[in-house]
């Protein structure tokens, strides 16, 4: 799928993002797609281990909480895609849309809203890692659309085994609300 198809299905598909009060909690993550000949490529991070983040050593998408100082989910996007990545959305991005929020399926996760906003980069911005952040890379979405969820996450949970469908990646699993997000997004393929 070409920048041009994309932006019109979401577009057409557009969720009414409404930051509302009812959730204290919320948060934005980013789907930084660039374009590589006729593939889009999405940036990943790898979380660094750290006892405090419940998403500790995760696959995941650069964002996080939305702090009081950001006025918009758009605010919280900015800031921490250039503290997690080193990039600046408002120089080197341009957003193109949002997918619907979602919040964690696990009761011990807190009870937050994230809301997935989708950007473009330029094909050869710069990624300096910052230090919530062990790596960043990029995966190719038709790699991921071939490949599928063929991985599985197994992980005990209150004292019950629990299995997660996840997409390969050479760094770990791509699981949990990164791979619904990630599900999300390749869905406007179909």
């Amino acid at each position: 799928m070409r920048i041009e198809e994309l932006r019109e299905k979401l577009a057409a598909s557009a969720p009414s993002v409404e930051e509302s009060e009812d959730w204290p909690l919320q948060a934005a993550v980013v789907l930084l797609l660039r374009e590589v000949g006729d593939d889009l490529e999405v940036l990943l991070i790898k979380r660094i281990e750290d006892a405090r983040d419940p998403w500790s050593g995760h696959i995941a998408l650069p964002g996080g909480r939305r702090e009081p100082e950001d006025h918009t989910l758009w605010e919280t996007a900015v800031r921490e895609t250039r503290e997690e990545v080193g990039i600046d959305l408002e120089r080197d991005g341009e957003i193109m849309g949002y997918l619907s929020p979602l919040w964690p399926s696990t009761p011990l996760l807190p009870p937050i809203r994230v809301t997935p906003l989708v950007a473009l980069v330029r094909p050869n911005v710069e990624v300096t890692i910052g230090p919530e952040v062990e790596r960043a890379f990029w995966v190719s979405l038709h790699a991921l659309r071939c490949q599928g969820r063929s991985d599985r996450v197994e992980k005990l949970v209150n004292g019950e085994w629990r299995a997660w469908p996840a997409y390969p990646s050479p760094y770990g699993p791509i699981w949990g609300m990164t791979e619904r997000i990630l599900t999300q997004l390749l869905a406007l393929w179909e």
